[in-house]
């Protein structure tokens, strides 16, 4: 028997189901991707995404230092506007604090917010600051992409090959490492170092747009064709295993995909393959893209991104996704309850 609505509470429904109640107020063309798409004038689109961090739910002292906090939040917000195709233009930060911060605490998160956009040369356009009883950071970026290169979550179609631009289950190690340091005995120094590196300083993978426009192009070019080439995709923000799903069920199609091809870090190779594939898969914010587009494309943009991207599946017309072993073992369907959840 289903709960009245007046006493049904977010717990009960969930990260998911309090999206889909909250997206029946907003255009239905503008929701259901990394961010909103705007057309501003002909030829330009205006792409904004707006994205929170909670002391104690996606940082703490305990795993991140202010400057890795603010470079976190700025890298999570460029990755949602490369996941949409587009790029970055600027961004705006509010800022809840109790009012016992320390300001140096304060700006050193604000220098990690810029040390990442100056790869990008994007800045901080302005923002609010408020008081709160807890510190909350609301980043709001802004970029801007060409209409025909929008990638959306809804276009991927039968036959695609499926792209993971790199490794995945080092930002879920080095937090482990982080929150179980017990767990160190298992790495050397080095090793340490670079998985903690993975969680606390991710790489927004604006990079890999103008290799993927440029092998687009020059595909056309060289067949003479004037088709529009799709690309679908999205960011492994929430995980590999969210991100394939998400594309599955936004593109009403299903995807095989292969164990044996999911980048893992090579530090996590020697490593528990059982637990590295799960951190893999659902550990998230690894932060890389997740594209689905043509064979041909996919063989030349990972041949071109190199750094252990690869082409990990296909999509297929059977609304089901799962993870197939060249072994022989029982496939494993992926699902979305698995990785984090917030409620």
């Amino acid at each position: 028997m289903s709960q009245p609505e007046s006493t049904t509470l977010v717990k009960d429904i969930g990260e998911k189901g309090l999206l889909e109640r909250l997206q029946q107020f907003c255009p239905p063309e503008i929701v259901g991707d990394d961010a909103a798409v705007v057309t501003t004038q002909p030829g330009k689109s205006l792409v904004v995404t707006t994205d929170m961090l909670v002391d104690g739910v996606h940082f703490s002292d305990r795993t991140t230092t202010p400057e890795a906090a603010g470079w976190r939040a700025a890298a999570a917000n460029l990755s949602d506007l490369a996941a949409m195709g587009a790029s970055p233009l600027g961004l705006t930060i509010a800022l809840g604090v109790p009012n016992d911060t320390p300001v140096n605490w304060i700006e050193q998160l604000y220098q990690g917010i810029t040390q990442c956009l100056q790869k990008f040369d994007t800045f901080i356009l302005g923002g609010d600051v408020c008081r709160s009883p807890v510190m909350t950071i609301s980043i709001t970026a802004f970029g801007e992409v060409h209409p025909e290169r929008i990638i959306r979550r809804s276009t991927a179609q039968v036959g695609d090959a499926i792209v993971a631009t790199g490794v995945h289950g080092a930002s879920r190690a080095g937090l482990e490492l982080l929150l179980q340091p017990e767990t160190k005995q298992s790495f050397s120094n080095s090793t340490q170092q670079k998985l903690i590196q993975a969680h606390q300083y991710p790489q927004p993978r604006l990079d890999v747009l103008p290799i993927l426009w440029e092998i687009i192009s020059q595909f056309q070019l060289e067949s003479a064709s004037e088709c529009k080439i799709h690309v679908a995709g999205m960011d492994s923000s929430d995980g590999l295993a969210d991100a394939i799903v998400q594309l599955c069920q936004m593109s009403q199609v299903g995807a095989k995909l292969e164990r044996s091809q999911i980048p893992l870090a090579d530090e996590l190779k020697d490593w528990s393959s059982p637990q590295a594939l799960e951190w893999a898969l659902y550990g998230g914010e690894d932060f890389e893209l997740v594209l689905c587009l043509p064979l041909v494309i996919a063989q030349a943009l990972v041949e071109r991104l190199g750094n252990q991207a690869a082409i990990i599946g296909e999509i297929i017309e059977e609304p089901v996704v799962y993870l197939a072993d060249r072994a022989g073992k029982t496939p494993d369907e992926l699902n979305l309850n698995r990785g984090f959840q917030h409620f």
